[in-house]
């Protein structure tokens, strides 16, 4: 499977997201790790994205970021 490829609905829509506002992966993951105090890598987020992590207080903090709170993850 491709990873680019390999992510769960959340991650599409996160993905989508990033795209509109002109933003990366490694930015979202700094604006995260700054939310929550967290040490959040591109490599976590990405795992995430995929959902192969599923720490709500991440997801919450994606959401909050990227000003999507009324999504259901």
């Amino acid at each position: 499977m491709n990873a680019k490829n390999d992510f769960c609905e959340f991650g599409k829509e996160v993905k989508k997201r990033l795209v509109d506002i002109g933003q990366t992966q490694s930015w979202l993951a700094k604006e995260v790790g700054k939310d929550t105090g967290l040490r959040v890598d591109a490599a976590y987020l990405s795992n995430t994205l995929a959902g192969r992590r599923k720490s709500e207080k991440v997801i919450n903090s994606v959401k909050k970021v990227l000003e999507m709170e009324e999504m259901v993850g």
